[in-house]
């Protein structure tokens, strides 16, 4: 791994094959289906995903839910709660995980925050609704780090989430353009979650999960596949691009995991009884492939805790026989991970494909099934 570079996962992607709003109907999408074994790929639908899978296979799925953590505050100087006598300009913060194991009985997250020069430890922030000046939520900026990130503790409040939900937008990706003056829109409100989401905490979503419907969830069910779930709260990750030159120097952020007892067990029985399992995201598989390296050769065992693995060529799977995953950035440690799983060369070929097949590419885009 350490003579692999960044850019042998660059690809060339026209810009117009960005998906800027969800499908029509939810679960329509395309999907491209890539055989391992051979490298060879076929062009399919998502609705047909229960007629791939078979009876006793084991589906993940990662039940995180975004927070609508995109939020807008003034500043209000240095050491004080009060408000500044002279408004000092809207800052934008996303917050992208709670620190609860670090600051234990607080509300602490840290955050991205821009711009971020002016914006030092030490310094409250407010935060208001929409044409009100009256704070709804302040935080102390306790520390600053490389690229914007900054660690924010809120006031103490029972109604922190209730107010979030209220003033908060949903944090589409920088490639999804929406008016500055509206960074998000009632149906991303709907489409940017998936149907199964119940675990508050994610500041981007499990993109794969999106393109599950009731309907498709009932079928494979019916047909006999067993659907369990994880948590990983997508964190700041996901909105770093990747800054080393080589894989071996990529370093990612820790994101809160929990593996549940149900799902522990389910796995043990999949792999004990040489069942399948599929994992939908790729966040699904790090927390899988993680918790596997945990168990160290022993039977998973429920529990929570940070990963900040990073799967890439050369690694070998422990845990899941295959994968549902959108397609992704350039040179995105994601598109590593499907190419540890698939094999660069045939991921690379089928990504071409779906350019010339103008497949719709990232968040709100088509998907990929690699089996």
């Amino acid at each position: 791994m350490t003579e692999v570079r960044v850019s042998d996962f660059h690809f060339d992607l026209p810009e117009d094959l960005i998906a800027q709003t969800p499908p029509a109907i939810r679960g329509s999408s395309r999907m491209l289906v890539l055989d391992r074994a051979n490298g060879g790929f076929r062009d399919d639908h998502f609705r047909n995903l229960p007629h791939h899978l078979r009876p006793g296979d084991l589906l993940i799925l990662n039940d995180s839910r975004v927070l609508p953590a995109r939020l807008f505050a003034t500043r209000a100087g240095l050491h004080t709660q009060h408000n500044s006598p002279e408004p000092t300009g809207r800052i934008e913060v996303l917050l992208t995980q709670q620190l609860a194991e670090q600051y234990p009985g607080e509300n602490v997250w840290s955050a991205l925050v821009r711009p971020s020069r002016k914006v030092q430890p030490g310094e409250y922030l407010h935060f208001a609704a929409p044409g009100e000046s009256v704070p709804l939520l302040r935080a102390e900026v306790l520390d600053s780090g490389e690229f914007g990130e900054r660690t924010l503790r809120f006031d103490p409040t029972p109604l922190f989430h209730a107010i979030v939900d209220r003033i908060g937008h949903i944090p589409l990706p920088p490639y999804i353009h929406r008016l500055k003056e509206a960074p998000d829109n009632p149906e991303d409100r709907e489409r940017y979650q998936t149907v199964y989401c119940n675990q508050p905490g994610s500041a981007a979503a499990p993109t794969a999960g999106l393109h599950f419907t009731p309907e498709i969830l009932a079928k494979l069910r019916e047909n006999g596949v067993q659907i369990e779930t994880v948590t990983l709260h997508v964190g700041l990750g996901t909105f770093q691009p990747v800054r080393a030159e080589m894989l071996a120097e990529i370093k990612l952020h820790a994101e809160h995991y929990t593996l549940p007892e149900a799902t522990a067990a389910a796995i043990n029985a999949a792999r004990r009884e040489g069942r399948r399992v599929i994992a939908a995201g790729t966040t699904t598989t790090r927390t899988l492939e993680h918790c596997a390296q945990v168990a160290d050769g022993a039977a998973l065992a429920a529990h929570s805790g940070q990963t900040s693995v990073f799967l890439g060529p050369g690694y070998k799977f422990r845990i899941i026989d295959g994968l549902i995953t959108n397609f992704h950035l350039p040179q995105s440690t994601l598109l590593m991970l499907v190419s540890a799983f698939a094999g660069k060369d045939a991921v690379l070929a089928a990504y071409a494909h779906a350019v010339r097949e103008q497949y719709r590419f990232f968040s709100y885009g088509d998907c990929m099934l690699l089996l």
